[in-house]
């Protein structure tokens, strides 16, 4: 009896350990799931590091905020500090939807096609068109997002990017927008019955007012097919009634409608977050490196091998369509001299350096795609050890989380079976006599091509091959990676774009970045390099590339603080007649001064009303924005007398650590020498 109890009392305290053994591994479980997914863990930079590629190093302290070393590497623009947003409606906007109502000339149903940027301006351009024909718009379609090219089904058309209810609240004093057509109009776009306009780049106000109101009254819908990345004039008609209200409309869009959707904007925080956690600014760098624009503005001698045969091969297939007129070869040498080409990240890398940032500032990549990969931006690496993008600052669980749930498009897409035919073919093969001749060559193996990574159909077709139902799927996915590029780019502390225009000589990604940060605040550093006068400074060092001397570096300084203000002036003139989101100057902007402001615009006249003068901006800010004026330090007006001459030395100017900033050559010795040069530079750049 002893002996079975005793077995009974182990058998029990086997099974109580076994459930506790079970409940342990749970509570482990849970805990893991928890940690993963929780969004405090995720924001959290230093909880959540181990998930990231990226690894902070930094050596050199970083300079204190109010040092004038600071301040000329990432203080403010002060001749731009008096610019401030101002969207509003500043008079008579013609008659209000809410005065109307629901009467309406009718419907407008707009189908998107393009990229990130052509989507964005072509948004902006309708909402203001349906506002000029007084007609309800219909929640715009994004061609490059459907059902049938293999991405989630739960993000539709327009909201896979932005967020619909927002868009339609913020324009409700401004335009009537719906989701979707009424029942019977829908029917009959079905069936093709409604008017369809495919609209031209750049139409006139009047092209709308003169043929499409009268189709629009008769039918009571129409549909527009915007392609080239927008559908009105960017420079308004001065005589078009109230063209500066319409113009502020299109700020009122892009700034303030245009919202991404909420997963699209929490990744965007969070990436921004884990920039911002080192606790030091940070320069946002868009490339600006697409197959399509190296092949419009003939560039395709900057690569070498099959890169150049791609774009070669880009621009005949664009030559054959109208798209570019000219010759196939072009000089690309001569093409960059003319600032026609985008420069290189070794370039941009070097200038950056020759203006003082050190070797360990934060570098941020955008652009949904570089072409030539990776390789092409080793240089930059090389030369900056915080270089990252999207990719190193999340995880692919967060990624795929944006995308939603996907068909597996591998498993839905078997490989084709072999015919009956064939396979007869190939078993009286095996059962014939005596073969005097040799067995033939294998079959040739199927080919799976990928248009921007290989190269096999370049020597076999003038046509390129149809894209397949993963690469759509990539193009919509790259739409998100410029969504989350974008917000970065704006919140940049330093922006510089590597080039500004696209695969239609239109502006691009950069350009829009540009703009949003000139509206939302205007004072932020953006360099706006001139590609011309940049390829004739390295001309004059190519043989010696990295050990420039002092009068380069001056030369590379002076002309990037100059285009600080004249890169925006000549924007006016260069940018803002194609894409007025690239430059919503002055219309989208009015004139505010502190009291200390009012003091330096008197006593310099000729460098803050020049800048004021040159971008026309005329309007003050109304009296509710001055309680949002954040004033600044007293010692502002001593604050740019002085700058620190930190890279004028002479040999190699990209050592790490310490020496960045050692005093070399004998020519920047003299501290009062120094100091002229920088208050020459200052008198220069921004003036």
């Amino acid at each position: 009896m002893k002996g079975e109890g005793k077995m009974v009392l182990n058998s029990r305290m086997k099974w109580v350990g076994l459930v506790g053994l079970v409940l342990s591994a749970f509570s482990l479980f849970i805990h893991f799931l928890l940690a993963r997914f929780s969004a405090e863990a995720v924001v959290d930079y230093q909880s959540s590091i181990t998930l990231f590629s990226w690894r902070p190093i930094f050596e050199s302290p970083l300079f204190p905020i109010t040092s004038p070393m600071y301040r000329r590497l990432w203080g403010p623009v002060r001749r731009l500090e008096f610019l401030h947003p101002d969207a509003n409606p500043r008079g008579h906007y013609a008659v209000s939807v809410a005065d109307v109502g629901s009467q309406t000339n009718g419907f407008i149903f707009v189908r998107i096609q393009g990229g990130f940027h052509e989507i964005r301006n072509s948004i902006c351009d309708v909402v203001v068109v349906s506002r000029l024909l007084n007609a309800t718009l219909v929640i715009p379609e994004i061609q490059s997002t459907t059902s049938k090219k293999g991405i989630s089904s739960e993000f539709k058309s327009f909201a896979y990017l932005y967020n619909e209810e927002q868009f339609m609240a913020a324009l409700a004093k401004d335009v009537k927008v719906v989701k979707t057509l009424p029942k019977n109009l829908k029917w009959a776009r079905r069936k093709k019955e409604i008017p369809s306009f495919k609209v031209r780049y750049s139409a006139s106000p009047y092209y709308y007012l003169n043929q499409v109101l009268v189709v629009l009254k008769r039918h009571s819908v129409v549909e527009l097919v915007v392609s080239e990345g927008g559908c009105l004039q960017a420079t308004l008609p001065p005589q078009l009634q109230h063209n500066e209200e319409l113009q502020r409309l299109r700020c009122r869009v892009a700034f303030h409608a245009l919202r991404f959707r909420q997963e699209v904007q929490e990744l965007a925080t969070k990436i921004l977050l884990r920039l911002r956690a080192p606790g030091r600014p940070f320069i946002a760098y868009d490339p600006g490196m697409t197959r399509d624009a190296l092949a419009y503005h003939g560039c395709a001698e900057l690569f070498q091998d099959v890169h150049t045969e791609l774009i070669q091969h880009k621009r005949s297939w664009m030559m054959k369509r109208g798209i570019v007129k000219g010759k196939l070869p072009v000089n690309s040498a001569k093409q960059r001299l003319n600032g026609s080409c985008p420069l290189m990240p070794e370039e941009v890398g070097i200038l950056l350096r020759a203006y003082g940032y050190s070797w360990d500032t934060i570098i941020y990549v955008s652009g949904g795609e570089v072409f030539g990969g990776q390789r092409t931006l080793i240089p930059l690496h090389s030369m900056f050890e915080n270089v990252v993008d999207r990719t190193s600052l999340s995880t692919p669980w967060e990624l795929t989380w944006i995308y939603g749930r996907e068909a597996n498009l591998v498993s839905s897409y078997p490989s084709t079976p072999p015919s009956i035919e064939k396979e007869m073919k190939h078993e009286a093969w095996k059962t014939a006599g005596p073969r005097p001749r040799p067995l033939p060559p294998p079959p040739a193996r199927p080919k799976s091509y990928n248009i921007e990574g290989w190269w096999g159909w370049v020597a076999e077709s003038d046509n390129e091959p149809e894209s397949t139902v993963m690469e759509l799927r990539t193009n919509a996915h790259k739409l998100l990676w410029e969504a989350i590029d974008y917000v970065i780019c704006i919140e940049a502390d330093v922006f510089i774009p590597g080039f500004d225009r696209d695969g239609k000589g239109h502006p691009n990604f950069a350009s829009l970045v540009m703009g949003h940060r000139l509206y939302q605040s205007a004072a932020l550093k953006t360099y706006r390099p001139d590609r011309k006068e940049v390829a004739k400074l390295f001309e004059k060092i190519q043989d010696h590339l990295y050990h420039a001397n002092h009068t380069w570096l001056k030369s590379v300084r002076k002309h990037m603080r100059k285009r600080l203000i004249d890169g925006l002036i000549e924007a006016s003139t260069k940018s803002k007649p194609m894409s007025f989101l690239s430059h919503p100057v002055p219309e989208c902007s009015c004139l505010m001064y502190d009291s200390t402001e009012i003091e330096v615009h008197a006593s310099s006249p000729s460098t803050q009303s020049q800048v004021q003068a040159s971008l026309g901006i005329a309007h003050q800010c109304p009296a509710w924005m001055k309680s949002d004026l954040i004033l600044r330090s007293k010692d502002k007006d001593n604050e740019e007398d002085l700058d620190e001459d930190d890279s004028t030395s002479s040999g190699l100017f990209f050592r790490q650590g310490g020496e960045n900033h050692e005093s070399g050559g004998g020519e920047s010795n003299n501290k009062e020498e120094a100091q002229m040069d920088d208050q020459e530079e200052l008198e220069g750049g921004e003036r």
